[in-house]
Order: C-alpha cells, then sequence, then structure tokens
C-alpha cells in the first residue's frame, strides 16, 4: 500500500509520519509531537502560576479549599473506620451468639435421638441439617464433618446445605476445633454473585448418636453490612463534596466581597495618578472597609489640595517669569542703545571707565541671552511651543552648527572631528530648534573639553537618527548626569562659565527634544570625558526604537597619544589629568570676543 501524502508536494519528506484523516485526503494531518504537548501543557501551568501569584482570591480560595477538604477527608476516614468497626464488631457478636444457640439445639437434638444405624443417624443428620437451612441471621451454610478422633463404626455422609462452601473451611480452623474444643472462627472471603464477600465460619465440635465426634461449621455473611458501610461512605462523600462546594462558594463570595473596597481603591489610585484628582472611593457602612475608605478620601483630598496649591504657585511663578521678561525687554532695549553708544567711544575714556564700558558690554549681552532663555522656558511652560517641521539632512544641520561655531573651538584649542555617514541623515524636524539643541551641545563639550578634540558622530536606522558629541575634558559623575539638565543646576558652583552661558541651555535643549518626540541623554566619567546623545524620529510622532549611536562609544585600542601641548590634538580616547572644576547645565554660546571686541551672534543664536 502506498503512502498516504499530505496535500502540498510529494516530497518524500511529506511520506514521513503523516496520517489520512478519516475525512479523506483532502483533510490529512500530521500528527502533533509529544514535544508540542509538553509546551502547550507547559504553558497551562505557567499561566495558571501567573494566575496564583497576580490574584489572592484565587490563593485565598485554593487554600481554604484545600485545607477544607484535607480535614474533611480526615474526618470522614476517622468516621468511616468508626462505623466500620463497631458494626463489625456487633455483628460478629450477634454471629458467633447464634452459632453457640444452633450448636446447642444441635447436641440437644442428637442427644435426645435413639438412633443405632447409620440410616437413623444419617436421618436426624439431614433433618437438622434442612432445618438450619431455614434459619436466618445471616447464616448461608451448615456442615457437618467427621472428626479424625472418632472411632464408632457407624459413619454417614457429611451433610451440608451447600457443598462448594466446604472449602471456606481452613485445616487451622479444623485443628483448633478438633485440638481445643469449644467454639472457634475466622473471617473469610464469601463467594458471591457481584465477587467475594465479607463473612465469618464458625466451628464446634458436637457428638452424633452412635456416629461419635463430628465438627459443625457454619458460614455467615457480611455484606450487609459491608454495603451500610458503603452506604455511609457515599453519603459522607456526597456531603464532603457539598461542603467543600459550599465553602469554596462562600470563601470566594468573602474574598471579593473583602477585596472589593481594595480593588476600588487601586482603581482610584490608578485614576489620581492619571490626574483625575476629584476621583473618591465610594464608602458603605461604618465597618473597617468602612474606615478604609474614608482614610484614603481623606489622604486623596489632601493630596488634591497640596497638588492644586503647587500648581497655582507654578503658574503663578510662570506667569511671574513671563511677565518680568517681557517687562524688562523694554528697558533692557533702551539700556542696549545707551552701551552701544558708552563702548564705541570707550577710547576717549581712561583705562578704568573703558574697562568698565567693555564689562557692561558684555554683561549686557548675556542678560540679553538669559531674558531670551526664560522667555523660551515660559513658552515651554505654557505649552506655547510649536514645531515647525521640514525634511533636513541631519549632517548639514551639524555641519552648519560647527562652521559658525568654530571659533570657540580655536580659542580653546580644541579639534572638531565630524564622523559621518556617506548617505543622507534626513527627518522631519524643526532646523532652528535642532540647530539650538546642538549649538549647546558643541559649546558645552567646547567648555568643558580642556582643549581636546571634540568628537561628534552622526548615525541613522530606518526609524530614528541619533548624534552624539563627545569629548575627553573634565568629565561628570553619575550624579551629575542626572541633574544636568535642570534649570540653572551647577555641579561645582565656584567654577566660572567662560562662554558666557546663562545655565539654561541644555535645559531648553531637553525641552526641544521632548517637542520632536526624542531623547537626549548624557553620561560621563570624571577625568575622562562626557558623551551627550539626541535622538530623533525620522517621522514625525514615529517610534524610536533602538538608537543608532551608542550613547557610550565602544572602547578602541588608540595608537601611542600625542603629548598635549597649547592647541594640540589629543586622541579620541585620552586620559585627562585631573578635572579643575565640575559640568555645569549650561550649553548656550558666548558672545563672539575677539581682542576684546564683540561681534553679533551668527544667524540661528539669537533664539536660544
Amino acid at each position: 500500500m502506498d503512502a498516504p501524502v499530505v496535500p502540498g508536494g510529494d516530497d518524500p519528506v511529506h511520506l514521513l509520519g503523516s496520517m489520512p484523516h478519516p475525512r479523506g485526503p483532502a483533510t490529512t494531518y500530521r500528527p502533533r509531537s509529544r514535544r508540542s504537548l509538553r509546551l502547550r501543557l507547559r504553558r497551562k501551568l505557567l499561566r495558571l502560576a501567573r494566575r496564583w501569584r497576580s490574584s489572592l482570591s484565587v490563593r485565598v480560595v485554593t487554600v481554604t479549599v484545600v485545607g477544607g477538604i484535607l480535614a474533611l477527608a480526615v474526618l470522614g476516614g476517622v468516621i468511616a473506620v468508626q462505623i466500620r468497626d463497631g458494626l463489625y464488631d456487633q455483628r460478629v457478636t450477634q454471629m458467633l451468639e447464634d452459632a453457640a444457640l444452633r450448636t446447642r439445639d444441635a447436641q440437644q437434638t442428637f442427644d435426645s435421638a435413639t438412633a443405632t444405624t447409620s440410616p437413623q443417624v444419617q436421618l436426624i443428620a439431614n433433618d437438622w441439617i434442612s432445618s438450619a437451612q431455614s434459619a436466618t441471621s445471616g447464616g448461608i451454610g451448615t456442615m457437618l464433618w467427621r472428626s479424625p478422633k472418632a472411632t464408632s463404626a457407624v459413619t454417614i455422609a457429611e451433610p451440608a446445605t451447600n457443598n462448594a462452601l466446604r472449602d471456606l473451611v481452613t485445616p487451622e480452623l479444623r485443628a483448633a476445633v478438633q485440638e481445643k474444643g469449644g467454639q472457634h472462627w475466622q473471617a473469610v472471603a464469601v463467594p458471591g454473585i457481584d465477587g467475594d464477600e465479607p463473612g465469618i465460619v464458625v466451628g464446634a465440635p458436637v457428638t452424633l448418636p452412635a456416629a461419635g465426634a463430628y465438627e459443625l461449621y457454619m458460614v455467615y455473611t457480611l455484606e450487609p453490612e459491608e454495603q451500610t458501610v458503603f452506604l455511609v461512605l457515599r453519603i459522607l462523600s456526597v456531603g464532603a463534596v457539598a461542603v467543600v462546594v459550599l465553602l469554596g462558594a462562600m470563601t470566594w463570595l468573602i474574598t471579593r466581597w473583602v477585596l472589593a473596597p481594595v480593588r476600588e481603591a487601586a482603581f482610584t489610585a490608578e485614576r489620581l495618578a492619571d490626574g483625575l484628582l476629584d476621583e473618591r472611593m465610594e464608602v458603605q457602612g461604618h465597618d473597617e472597609l468602612a474606615l478604609l475608605g474614608d482614610s484614603f478620601n481623606e489622604m486623596a483630598g489632601s493630596l488634591q489640595s497640596q497638588i492644586e496649591q503647587m500648581e497655582e504657585l507654578s503658574r503663578l511663578e510662570q506667569r511671574f517669569v513671563s511677565d518680568v521678561s517681557h517687562e524688562l525687554r523694554t528697558p533692557l532695549t533702551t539700556i542696549r542703545m545707551a552701551s552701544e553708544l558708552i563702548f564705541d567711544a570707550r577710547d576717549s575714556f581712561d583705562p578704568a571707565v573703558r574697562r568698565s564700558a567693555e564689562l557692561m558690554h558684555t554683561q549686557l549681552d548675556r542678560f540679553e541671552s538669559m531674558l531670551a532663555d526664560l522667555l523660551e522656558i515660559s513658552r515651554f511652560d505654557a505649552g506655547a511651543a510649536s514645531l515647525d517641521v521640514e525634511v533636513r539632512d541631519m549632517r548639514d544641520l551639524v555641519a552648519r552648527v560647527v562652521e559658525m561655531n568654530s571659533f570657540l573651538a580655536e580659542q580653546k584649542g580644541s579639534q572638531i572631528r565630524v564622523h559621518a555617514p556617506d548617505s543622507p541623515c534626513t527627518a522631519d524636524v524643526d532646523s532652528r530648534r535642532v540647530e539650538r539643541v546642538l549649538r549647546n551641545l558643541f559649546n558645552n563639550a567646547v567648555e568643558h573639553g580642556e582643549g581636546r578634540p571634540i568628537d561628534i558622530t552622526i548615525g541613522c536606522s530606518a526609524s530614528a537618527v541619533s548624534v552624539r558629541v563627545l569629548d575627553h575634558g573634565i568629565g561628570m559623575s553619575e550624579e551629575d548626569a542626572s541633574h544636568v539638565f535642570d534649570r540653572f543646576w551647577r555641579a561645582d558652583p565656584a567654577r566660572a562659565r567662560t562662554t558666557g552661558g546663562t545655565g539654561l541651555g541644555l535645559s531648553i535643549s531637553m525641552e526641544d527634544t521632548r517637542l520632536h518626540g526624542g531623547t537626549l541623554e548624557a553620561a560621563g566619567r570624571p577625568g575622562t570625558g562626557a558623551s551627550f546623545l539626541l535622538t530623533l524620529p525620522r517621522r514625525a510622532g514615529a517610534v524610536i526604537g533602538t538608537p543608532p549611536v551608542p550613547l557610550v562609544p565602544a572602547p578602541e585600542p588608540t595608537p601611542e597619544l600625542a603629548a598635549q601641548s597649547g592647541g594640540g590634538v589629543s586622541g579620541a580616547g585620552e586620559e585627562s589629568g585631573p578635572a579643575d572644576g565640575a559640568r555645569e547645565a549650561d550649553g548656550a554660546p558666548r558672545p563672539d570676543r575677539a581682542q576684546g571686541r564683540p561681534t553679533r551672534p551668527g544667524p540661528g543664536q539669537e533664539d536660544r
């Protein structure tokens, strides 16, 4: 016979392990392997384990039901054993008493008889055995056996009501009756219609007229008592199942009733966490659960009051900053005009006044930059910031920022090294805001790079573009990295700003990045350098996924580092000396200064 082929091909592989479905070849299937069954069983067990860990109701009900089953099993076993033993002992005592009465009756019958011949004795024995057959009390058979001690020449056929029961009389029982006399009994398995039944055999010696010593054996069945015990066990089992089901249902209902306020509290807490501060628990009654609801509602009300108070203070603060920033623009413009006149005429002043004019001009530039940053921060806080998205190549934006701010690196003696792919890295971005982020990161690296090289790496993937700015300067600790984007934060307040920053540059950069749906990360190590990674989605609103450029570059073997001297170039992995300062939360550029002469900020810098 040809092997059935699974539809879909004649490849010999399809002939192995396949079997036809009873409905026909069109539904031929391949039987599931044991491995797949084991996997399905494992998944179910894992699902049950998760359900066990995640549901208090399941654990309480399971423990209660299992404990109830064990308790009922022990109790039912003890009750069943007591009933069985009591009923068995009582019934055996009754049977022994009945057997003793029958034995006395048989002996009296035999003693009163005047038989002298075998036929006469046989008739007497048969009559008594027949009368014993009609007796009740559980007896199912009676038989006479000639005793080995009998010496009389008169013998009879050993009568019995059922010869099949003779096999129940064991040699041990016969020996006890013959040697010890009196009544003896033994438990036996009596053959019945549906199998063996419990019973006993009772034996005692009797004396027949003219025939001498014989042994009388009576067989009793305990099958009714066994049925009674089984009935009691069935009743106990049904009752135990009903009790377990009732116990489980009651436990489930009580658990749900007790845990309902807890679930409501958890749900209300989630709603509060989502900002719905008016959510409250529904309280019913005056018990402990009601006390829990009242306490929770009081806590929620207190939190709502504090949060609303903080929100009001925050709104007042934001409005104050915004109003002050706008109000300062008019006097600042007047002061700027007067400062420009004084600064232009500084050569006609004596040295002390000329120096004061230069300082005033410098600080006005910084004050103007800080005012612009405060206005930008107020727009972010008010939610008024928006994006003007266009498709731009990130390589062009980086090149533009480096070109406009290269004079800062030259003054510091840092070499700028840009690592960009050959293919375009386009993304939907607001070029003004992205340039501001890159400018802040670039100037921040120059400020803390200690004159060492600065590496700018550009990378892109199918979903994101990344720019990493890596310096090899004083570095920063993990704690500094967690605060570096905070407003006006400085790790070392004693360190002076040399690029005229306002302390808001990196904070504004983080807000610009969030506005794009991207991420801005920082990492570093003291004395080694710091790394900032900007990652933006290539399409507005898309998911970034894994950044194409890592935050911390993989260590690479480097050649022997050149000695650092003045504006010399150092290797990318160079170990710097002890840091003389700490990084501050400031990535804003300083106003251009060349020989004490200021120049205007380049294009794109006036809105930091």
